[in-house]
This record gives structure tokens, sequence and C-alpha cells, in this order.
């Protein structure tokens, strides 16, 4: 039988949830329910140093608002926990023991100073310090020692690490499924330090132990990580185990391209890179997509485009429909601009599906807010602007002369619309409306176009003055829509309004 498809989002609870790393939790939430597996959350926590307060909570609160919340992980156990690696930390010792015992791996007890000064020495000629396979017997660590003097040191309580042992003269060839086969040659890479002797394993051998003991079969990840590949690759063989399938997502960019999208590029211009607002310990606010109104869907559909195409025209997909079409092969090598004006076309696409009556009740919210009470039908009026708003706040910017009448006319427009004979025109349109059988938008249009069609009068010399009248600005619905939702009273006073005004 197959093994399930068990895949796991490994954030460091350092801060607020980029949105490199909600699609990175998306892509791995969308491979797991293609493949009927398991959506992992493991929060890497060992860098105490690091740690943030409520940063776990915001990471797990962003998957929530998003509707991709995991299946395993802090709170809910699926026989593989604990899911936080700082509750993990009693595993990794007997791992780094076990690599010095098969000659895998060795202490070295080089201190900071002394590899400093190693360091400076290759860059005054020019050369990049690597501790490997070319320097290894030169520098203090069990190989170049005895056995009675690393003991010795170790009993004394000496700081150390474990360093792996890298092969010499290899070619490594490993495999990811979007960037295909990638070939190493092991002389260039260094003896990456496992373990430190404050017994804290470090990233790379608290990942490795981690994944397989979680039976990880796919890691998907950014490709920050490809550089560590290599490593990876060889621990696992090292400890004799079948490594999972590797993918290595691309960078999100900039809007311009040029390197990778931070906060900054949010905050310069006028865009969340968060996921939900950010009050940091500092006191400073990072603003998130769902406190600037956009909604999940909206957010969950443009983040699955960064980087992923399904080879077809359609760009709107629900999450079940993602679902149904992802797939790790059709991810771009490529880094993904990130567009904030195709945020806003995704969000606006979204919008224009919610149901009219959330709208009218968040309308309403609104409203309420802005002190602006109102017998006008609300819903009505939402179901006319909705198509030229994309968030809740553009509906008051579309529909605001419904609820204010106009303090003055639009002054370009006027000039244009407002001639000698517009008062006459205008006091002819009041006499019509009195008189129309019905103040519905059918019996309104047909009575007044009908009157200027027998008039043989051009229509901009009618509607363009009817509509500033109403409005104050050339904008808005159908005029005889706004007027039927107005009523009789309010348009024939504002009308007169006008007239005044022009006269």
């Amino acid at each position: 039988m197959a093994q399930q498809v068990r895949v796991r989002f490994a954030p460091s609870p350092t801060g607020p949830l980029h949105i490199g790393g909600v699609r990175t939790a998306l892509f791995n939430y969308l491979f797991a329910k293609k493949n009927k597996g398991v959506f992992v959350l493991r929060i890497e926590d060992t860098d105490q140093k690091r740690y943030v307060a409520n940063a776990e909570e915001y990471i797990k609160d962003s998957l929530d608002w998003l509707n991709i919340p995991y299946d395993e992980g802090p709170g809910k156990d699926g026989g593989f926990g604990p899911y936080r690696q700082s509750e993990r930390k009693h595993l990794y010792k007997q791992y780094a023991d076990r690599l010095i015992a098969e000659g895998k791996a060795y202490y070295a007890f080089d201190t900071p100073e002394e590899l400093a000064a190693q360091r400076s020495e290759y860059e005054a000629q020019k050369k990049t310090f690597i501790y490997n396979w070319h320097n290894r017997q030169q520098m203090v660590n069990s190989l170049s020692l005895s056995e009675t003097d690393t003991q010795e040191r170790i009993d004394r309580g000496d700081d150390y690490v474990v360093r792996f042992l890298s092969p010499q003269n290899e070619t490594l060839h490993l495999s990811d499924i979007i960037r295909g086969d990638i070939k190493i040659d092991t002389n260039t890479l260094d003896d990456k330090v496992l373990f430190k002797s404050d017994g804290m394993p470090t990233y790379h051998l608290a990942n490795i132990v981690d994944d397989h003991l979680m039976e990880i079969t796919h890691v998907i990840r950014g490709e920050e990580w490809l550089p560590s590949l290599a490593l990876h690759q060889q621990l696992y063989d090292a400890f004799g185990w079948e490594a999972p399938q590797f993918a290595h997502l691309s960078l999100i960019l900039k809007p311009n391209g040029k390197g990778k999208l931070s906060k900054r590029d949010g905050e310069a211009g006028g865009f969340p890179v968060f996921p939900l607002q950010w009050n940091a310990p500092d006191g400073s606010i990072a603003s998130g997509y769902r406190e600037d109104a956009y909604l999940p869907e909206a957010v969950v559909n443009m983040l699955a485009f960064l980087g992923w195409n399904p080879g077809t025209e359609q760009e709107l997909f629900s999450l079940e429909g993602l679902v149904s079409t992802f797939s790790l092969e059709k991810v771009n090598k490529a880094g993904a601009k990130f567009d904030p004006e195709k945020a806003k076309w995704f969000q606006q696409q979204y919008f224009q599906q919610q149901d009219n009556d959330v709208l009218t009740a968040q309308f309403e919210t609104l409203l309420k807010a802005k002190g602006v009470e109102t017998s006008l039908p609300l819903s009505q009026i939402v179901a006319a602007v909705k198509e030229r708003a994309t968030f809740v706040s553009d509906l008051w910017e579309q529909a605001s002369f419904f609820f204010q009448a106009p303090a003055g006319y639009d002054e370009k427009a006027s000039k244009k619309a407002f001639k000698e004979d517009t008062p006459e025109i205008l006091s002819q349109v009041v006499g019509l409306l009195e008189n129309a059988s019905e103040f519905t938008p059918g019996v309104l249009s047909n009575t007044v176009k009908g009157w200027i069609t027998s008039q043989e009068m051009g229509f901009g010399k009618v509607m363009m003055p009817l509509r500033l009248a109403l409005v104050g600005a050339m904008k808005g619905p159908d005029v005889f829509e706004i007027a039927s939702i107005l009523g009789k009273e309010e348009s024939l006073q504002r009308i007169r309004k006008a007239i005044e005004t022009i006269s």
C-alpha cells in the first residue's frame, strides 16, 4: 500500500507570517488535500532569542482566516507530537551521538575567536573560509586530536559543536520536483554544525529528525532552503532513511521584480504583506489583508497564482477548484512578481460574487459608524452601485449622494451641462415626474425619454443636468434608478434646488 501523503508547514514564531510563508502553507495544504493527505503545522521555535510572544497564535489565526487550517499540529495531536520543536529537545542528542559513533560526524572545539582569526586570514588572501576536508585536520576537533584528548575536553566541560563530516571528491545527485535534477560537487560543501554543547540541535539536524519521525513524504518549502538541500539529503543517507521528495518554491518578488518582497515594500506601496494586522511588541502596527477588508477567498486565489499556473486561461478558482487543479509540476522556477493591482482585481471579482444581503448588512454597519440614519432601501442601493466597488468602503464612495443632497455641482461637468435654457428644461422634467403614473425606473425612463424624443431634443441636454441635479457629479447608476430609490419628494426637491442655483 502506498504511503499516505504527509506534508508540513514549519514556520518560526519570530514575528508575523509574511505572505511568502502563507503561500508556502497554501501550496502544502493544496498538495495534501489533492492527494487525500495530511497537512501538519510544526512550530520551529528553537531560536529562543528571536522568539516573539503571540507569533504562534498569529500563524494559527492566519491559516484559520484563510480557511486552510492544519490537520495536525499544536492542539491537534495526530500521534506524531509534540509539534513544537522546543518540546522535542530530548530527541535530538541520540541522533547526533549516532552519527559520531558511526564516524559520520565529529566534535569540534574551535573557539569563536579562533574561527574569526581563520576567516580574517582567508579574507586577507581574498579567499572564502570553508571548514571542510581541506583544513579540518588543522583545526581543533576530534579528527585532529587523540581520543583521550577529545574525551578530556568533553569531561572538562569545554564548549564544542558536532559537525557533519561531508565527503570528499563525490558528486551528489539531488532531485527537486520543481527544479529537476541538481548535481553538487561535495568538495564545495562545508562541515555544517549539527549540534551545540548547550544541548540544542541546529535547524538542520532537528528538521531532518522531525521530518523523519513525523513521516513527512514531501517537503514543500521556500527557495531560500535550496542551498541546504545537499546537507539534508546527505543526512538522510547517513541515517539510512528514505528522504522525502523535495520541492523548492520560487521567491515572491517586489512589484518591480528586483529582490524579495518585504514589509518595507508594503509600507511604501500602501499594500499589506501580512495576512492579518500585526501589533508588534514595540507598539508598531503593520497592516493585514483581513483588516484592509479583503475577502479570504480573494487572498487565497491571488496567492495561488504567485508562481503557479493551471496552464489555462482560467484565473478564478474556489478553494475546492484549486485543490482539484493544483500540481507541483505546474509551479514555476522563476520568481513571482507581486502585483498589488492584481490583488485588488481578485478582491473585486470575489466582492461581486458576495450575497447582496451580506453586503447590505455590512453597508448598514458602515452607515451607522458614519452616523447616517435613513429609510431608503439599502439593498436596492447596494445592488445599484455594487459593480463599481471593490471593498465595502467603496459602496459609500459610490452611494453617498443618496444620503446627502448635493451641496454643489461638479465644476467641469456643470460648465458643460448647465445652459441658459436648462432651468426651463428641468422645470418641464419636474412636471413630467410629478405626473408619472408610477415612480419606478421603467415608467420614469419611458416618460422622460419619450418626451425628449417628441421635443426632438438631444438626450445630453436633459440627462446631464438631471444627473447633476440628483447626484452633484457625473457618476452613479442609471439616473432613473437613482430617482426611483430617492423617491418622488426628494428627487423633485433636488431638481428644484438645481433650477434655483442655475437661475
